[in-house]
């Protein structure tokens, strides 16, 4: 039966998921386009070279290439997702405190993650012409959208201020998650506002935490869009993978874009499975308990709000 009803799904997800997947691997050992034969007729169509596609990446004047897009997208994705995970937990502990008006705060903080990328990205872009807004608070002539680090940083300020609001809503989540109780207790032990976030919050918040986290850098490792529009192609500053095979795919060079495609997706899926089992991030939840030491099923008991503010307290440090 569970069989029967995940299979529209399933052949949905192959369709979609499985096929492209060898089909771009398929052609990642081609080569495609008009080339001169031993003879010296000329021959169209696509010819199976094998890996060559994948060592020519790594060589002369494209492997220069190819390791500069590597460090851009490894870059953005460091940066920008500690930033964002800093200001989205910010985000998240204002948009939770009860006070007047926390609606309106809510909705203006989501409206950056509720803009499409290309509408966010030439918003930025009109800050930080030579002459916007950006240059005149800074009083300066900054040219964001040539080579340097000034084009890295407009990146990363835009995406930032996009994706902040992402993190800080599961977070929210999250929060909204924590019984009452367990603050209570921590505030009649006498815990510090310091130690109550980082010995009852930050623990309880770590699922949906890690989650976020986790999504935000797969996305950001597949950054395109933002970096195109913003800054625009051909700027080894912020050429990221995904730039770099729209670059060989848009020049017909299918061959060599699926080779780098490919990359893309084994680096993708190395960091999601790194991340996952060194840090625990519960994807896709509990789907079965824990079997005991005596081989039955052990039925999990939800705890109850004294439990869990004794188990606060004693975190704390300060419970009797």
């Amino acid at each position: 039966m569970a069989a029967i009803l995940l299979s529209p799904t399933l052949l949905v997800l192959g369709l979609v998921v499985v096929f492209p997947i060898i089909m771009a691997l398929r052609e990642s050992l081609f080569t495609s386009g008009t080339k001169l034969d031993a003879n010296g007729f000329i021959v169209k169509g696509s010819t199976f070279v094998g890996l060559q596609n994948y060592t020519d990446i790594f060589k002369g004047d494209t492997g220069h290439r190819f390791w500069n897009a590597a460090f851009n997208t490894t870059f953005f994705t460091v940066v920008c997702v500690v930033l964002e995970t800093i200001l989205g937990v910010a985000m998240a502990l204002i948009m939770h405190k009860a006070f007047k008006g926390r609606g309106v705060v809510r909705a203006s903080i989501l409206v950056p993650w509720a803009i499409p990328t290309v509408v966010s990205a030439l918003l930025w872009k009109w800050i930080f012409q030579a002459d916007g807004i950006a240059n005149t608070l800074l009083g300066t002539q900054i040219l964001w959208s040539t080579e340097g680090w000034q084009s890295k940083a407009s990146v990363i300020i835009a995406d930032t201020w996009k994706t902040a609001p992402f993190i800080g809503l599961l977070v929210l989540a999250g929060l909204q998650t924590i019984p009452a109780e367990v603050y209570e207790a921590a505030k009649v032990d006498g815990a510090s506002v310091w130690k109550t976030f980082t010995r009852i919050t930050l623990p309880l918040v770590k699922p949906a935490l890690l989650v976020a986290v986790l999504f935000r850098i797969l996305d950001t490792l597949r950054i395109f869009d933002l970096p195109f529009v913003l800054v625009g192609a051909h700027k080894d500053s912020v050429e990221t993978l995904s730039m770099l095979a729209y670059d060989e795919a848009f020049n017909t060079r299918y061959g060599p874009a699926a080779a780098y495609a490919t990359l893309l997706f084994i680096y993708v899926a190395v960091v999601a499975y790194a991340f996952v089992k060194i840090l625990g991030a519960d994807v896709i939840g509990e789907a079965r308990a824990k079997k005991p030491g005596g081989g039955g099923k052990a039925k999990k008991r939800r705890a109850t709000a004294p439990e869990i503010s004794a188990a606060a307290a004693t975190n704390t440090g300060m419970g009797a």
